[in-house]
């Protein structure tokens, strides 16, 4: 069970990056997955999640700049991620939970998922 997470790099404050997190060893189709991040000295905070039957969920302070989708046939689920600006600058991970509706119960916590794999920085400058 592995999670790969790709598609961050630099790019300027206002600017747009579309990050995908894929899947091996387990279908997401029956998980709820979620996308967290940590920036240099702070905790890892939950981002956006998507729960088995498409419902979304996400952080106050992201919320209508980043949109999370599933693609069950790829296997793969992706956050698009708009409007940036530089307190967005993080490593970004993505995690699985075999429950429909963590996210809706738990809210989106770091401790509510697994099968964490290595992250993709994202810099936005200013």
């Amino acid at each position: 069970v592995q999670l790969q997470a790709s598609g961050g790099g630099l790019v300027q404050a206002g600017g747009s990056l579309r990050l995908s997190c894929a899947a091996s060893g387990f279908l997401i189709h029956y998980f709820s997955i979620a996308w967290f991040r940590q920036a240099p000295g702070k905790e890892r905070e939950g981002v956006a999640c998507i729960s088995t039957t498409d419902t979304a969920y996400y952080a106050d302070s992201v919320k209508g700049r980043f949109t999370i989708s599933r693609d069950n046939a790829k296997n793969t689920v992706t956050l698009q991620m708009d409007s940036l600006k530089s307190e967005d600058t993080a490593v970004y991970y993505c995690g699985a939970r075999d429950q429909n509706n963590v996210c809706g119960v738990y809210g989106i916590q770091p401790g509510s998922f697994g099968s964490w794999g290595p992250g993709t920085l994202v810099t936005v400058s200013s």
